[in-house]
Order: structure tokens, then C-alpha cells, then sequence
């Protein structure tokens, strides 16, 4: 009888009670999100959250159901309105894209498939290694060359860095741990190297302290002789030095490393060559500055970011390694429950033996209908746009006296600073710290700010498609602006 009555039970599902409503509210949110980008320029370039919103987050933990009307309602009161602003035209804080409409179409459709990208034999598998092929020509790389998609610049870095420490390792470090090799491993990076490098180092168990930072030259790159002295010296002191890591444009000011003399160096030294390309590997596209990452194609491995010059919705990387075997020892497990099959689902290929995660997310479809839309040549035209308005941007600062550059303009990021006659280092940083601050909550711009040389500067990274040289006339006119009022006020009658 209890059998009877629980198949009586109609069982549960996440599925709509009624799929008309559900296509009503969908068609309302897809109209709501083209005018969200139609109109972004309308809106601040970012805004405070008032109280009230801030409480929202703060509200219980939902227990029973509510009209998904009222739940888009929610989001599109208190998430939508209040976003950090990395769409917006004058966003230029920290690096990254800009988005674009058919990657989100793309991301919403890879959420409708639902596919898990750890591999197997379907669609979104292929076309996962698929974007990778594309993304190995874009920088020059060979097709024999092995790839994953990951989350960003972090992950595709550790990636690379982990290769290097296996293959370099002198010992079977998957098996016997680090404290089984012969000699300490050495890393070598400029010191304008990003901070995931350190966090990678921490995580592979060699430390903080075997990954070397290099002085820097006047054009903040890499200083070969120095780097080459670091080597020998610890060679002499019982290290063994591993890898080298050129950057293709720097975190603070875009500086591009002489990566054609780091390929050589890395192997007459028998060294890795990893490149961080988070910022600027994408250069290889751009048809006026691809001689500025002239040598990004000798690396042993790289990390590029998809979500930042191919303006692909968060969150897109990828990691490239030149010896795929190399690649695919440092990751693979197979577990029975996993095996390959001849035919079927599990024939496919598993595109977690190339990475940390077993669960992936279906990142390529966003990037290949982006890329299917516009082509290649025409994200390579933006970025050529992008450098050429930061080169705009840098003469109007060099034009006004009331402004200085602080650190030369490589690529598309621009670090200078509002003068103030007399004033300490630290009382300029204070000053130039109130007009970003203000530029962010009147919604004029967000700019970042960092330190060059011991120096604090304002810092405009120009990564965006929707970005056009009005913004960037806007930008000096209301810095001008903001640095007479917070003068005038703070100087006495």
C-alpha cells in the first residue's frame, strides 16, 4: 500500500510549470539586455551601492519558491544597476575585456546545453579543441602543440609553470613529491612579473623564495645581463635554474620583455621558456604592433586571456604548451570509472588530462561564435585601435603641463599622474588617490592606481572595443578639473 501511494507522488523537477510564462519573462530579459548595452554609455561608469541595497544581500536564505518574475525583478534591481563597470566605454582600471553581446548569447546557450568539458565524445568537446587550435595559430604556435581552456591568466599561468617543474624536476615529482629532487628548482621573472607567479610558486611547493625577481631597464623590461648573472650564481650555488618567464606586456605599465633574446638565452641555459601573455599575447593578431611580441611563438608554454583582447564574456583562458606528451604527463589520471571506450560517449577525448579540473565548463562557445561573427583580422584591428588611443591619450598628457607620465607607453596602458607644485611623494599620492576616487563616484571613469619605481601614478588600461578618443579627451578634461577643486579646497584663503 505505501508503494501504491509514493507512486502516486508526481516527482519534482526544476523545469517551468508553464513554458509560455517562461518564454514571456525570457524575451523580457533578452530585450532588457540589449538595451543594457545599447544604452551603456548612458549609464555612470560605476556608482555606489545606497544602503538599502547593500542590505539586500543580507536577506535570508530562500526556503520556499517565488515567482521567477520577482526573482529577475531582484536581480535586475539590486545586480544589473549596480555592476563593476567593465562594459562601460570609460572603464580603464584593471586589465581586462570589455564583453560582447554574442559571447553572452553563447554563454547563455553553453548554460542551455549544459555540457561538462572534462571530455567525452560530443560537440562541445571538439569544438573546445577546436578554439585552442585557433588560439595556437593566433600567437604562432605549431599545431602539434597541446592547449586548455581555464578560468583566466592565474590558472594558465600555474598550468605552464607546473609543466615546467615536472619536466625539469630531474625526479618523477608526481610520484615522489618535490622533496625527492636532486636540487632546488630556480624560476626567474622581471620584478614587474604579476603577483600569480608568486601564488603558482606557493602552490607547486617549490616557494616564494625560488622564483627570482630580475631588475628592470628603463623601459621597465627585463635586464638580460642581469637575468644571466642570477643564473650562474645560483648554478654556482647549488640551485638548479628551471624556468624563465618573459612577459608580453606587464600588470603595471604594458612593458613587453625582449622576448626573442629571452628564447635565446632560455636555451643556451637549458631553461623553460614560459610567457605570460595575459596582457598582450594577443598582439600576434594586431596587424600594425605584432613586431612588439616578436618571439612569443619560441616559448615552451604560454598563458593567454581570451576575456580580455577577444572581449569574451568572464571567465576565458588558456594555457598552451609546445610538447603536448609533456603537457599531458603533468596532468593525466585515469580512473576506472573513466576509461576510455572504443565507441560511445566515453570515446572522445579527456580534456582534463590537460589541466587540474575534472569538471569544465563549456568556455569555447562563447569565443567561437564571437570569433565566427567578426574574424580574426577585426579583433586584431581593436587592438591596434586600443594601442593607438593609448598613444593618443599619452600625447594629450605630455601636451598639458599639469600632468606627468610616469612610466613609457608600450601597448595600451598609460601611467601619469597630476603634478602639484612642492608637494612629498606621499602627499601626491594622496592627492592623485582623491581625483581617481572622485572620477569613479561622480561615474566620470575608473582608473587604477599602482606605484612605477617607488612612485605612485593613476593608471589607464585601455582594453576596451567601446572605448573612443572623446572618452579619453573627457578623462584629462575632468582630471584637470577635479585637481583644481580638491586644490583650491585644500589650500588656504
Amino acid at each position: 500500500m505505501d508503494s501504491f501511494r509514493e507512486s502516486m507522488i508526481a516527482d519534482e523537477t526544476l523545469d517551468p510549470p508553464d513554458w509560455t510564462d517562461a518564454g514571456a519573462l525570457s524575451h523580457r530579459i533578452v530585450d532588457d539586455a540589449i538595451a543594457y548595452l545599447r544604452d551603456v554609455r548612458e549609464r555612470p561608469a560605476w556608482r555606489e551601492m545606497p544602503a538599502e541595497v547593500r542590505e539586500f544581500f543580507n536577506s535570508p536564505m530562500p526556503r520556499s519558491p517565488a515567482p521567477v518574475s520577482a526573482v529577475y525583478d531582484d536581480v535586475a534591481r539590486n545586480v544589473m544597476a549596480y555592476p563593476m563597470g567593465n562594459i562601460h566605454p570609460r572603464f580603464w582600471a584593471w586589465y581586462m575585456g570589455s564583453s560582447n553581446f554574442t559571447g553572452a548569447l553563447g554563454d547563455f546557450l553553453a548554460a542551455i546545453q549544459g555540457s561538462n568539458l572534462g571530455g567525452g565524445n560530443h560537440a562541445a568537446g571538439l569544438m573546445d579543441s577546436q578554439v585552442v587550435n585557433w588560439l595556437k595559430e593566433m600567437v604562432g604556435f605549431p599545431a602539434s602543440a597541446s592547449g586548455t581552456l581555464v578560468s583566466g591568466g592565474s590558472m594558465a599561468n600555474i598550468i605552464g609553470l607546473t609543466v615546467a617543474r615536472n619536466v625539469k624536476a630531474g625526479v618523477d615529482v608526481r610520484e615522489r613529491g618535490v622533496g625527492a629532487m636532486p636540487k632546488p628548482l630556480r624560476y626567474y621573472a622581471s620584478d614587474q612579473a604579476h603577483s600569480c607567479h608568486r601564488k603558482g610558486m606557493e602552490a607547486l611547493g617549490l616557494g616564494n623564495r625560488a622564483l627570482r625577481r630580475i631588475p628592470t631597464d628603463a623601459g621597465l623590461r627585463i635586464d638580460i645581463a642581469a637575468l644571466r648573472a642570477a643564473i650562474a650564481e645560483d648554478r654556482e650555488a647549488g640551485f638548479k635554474p628551471a624556468c624563465v618567464i618573459g612577459t608580453a606586456g606587464t600588470v603595471n605599465t604594458g612593458a613587453v620583455d625582449d622576448l626573442q633574446a629571452l628564447a635565446v638565452l632560455a636555451a643556451e641555459e637549458g631553461l623553460w621558456f614560459h610567457v605570460d601573455g595575459c596582457i598582450g599575447a594577443l598582439i600576434a593578431i594586431a596587424p600594425e604592433n605584432r613586431s612588439l611580441v616578436a618571439g612569443i611563438e619560441q616559448a615552451d608554454s604560454m598563458a593567454l586571456d581570451p576575456h580580455k583582447w577577444l572581449h569574451a564574456p568572464f571567465e576565458a583562458g588558456c594555457a598552451l604548451v609546445r610538447d603536448a606528451s609533456q603537457h599531458r604527463n603533468t596532468f593525466a589520471v585515469t580512473p576506472e570509472y573513466l576509461e576510455s571506450a572504443p565507441r560511445g560517449l566515453a570515446s572522445g577525448e579527456w580534456l582534463f588530462d590537460y589541466g587540474l579540473q575534472t569538471s569544465r565548463g563549456f568556455r569555447a562557445l562563447k569565443i567561437w561564435m564571437a570569433l565566427k561573427e567578426h574574424g580574426v583580422e577585426k579583433f586584431g584591428r581593436l587592438i591596434d585601435q586600443n594601442i593607438a588611443q593609448a598613444r593618443y591619450l599619452t600625447g594629450l598628457i605630455e601636451a598639458e603641463p599639469t600632468l606627468e607620465l610616469m612610466a613609457p607607453t608600450t601597448i595600451n596602458i598609460v601611467s601619469f599622474r597630476h603634478r602639484l607644485a612642492g608637494a612629498s611623494e606621499d602627499r601626491l599620492k594622496a592627492f592623485n588617490t582623491e581625483i581617481m576616487l572622485r572620477l569613479q563616484e561622480e561615474g566620470i571613469a575608473a582608473l587604477s592606481d599602482t606605484t612605477v619605481h617607488g612612485r605612485h601614478c593613476l593608471r589607464v588600461a585601455i582594453a576596451n572595443h567601446r572605448t573612443r578618443r572623446d572618452d579619453l579627451d573627457l578623462l584629462v578634461c575632468e582630471t584637470l578639473r577635479l585637481g583644481r577643486g580638491i586644490e583650491a579646497a585644500a589650500t588656504p584663503l
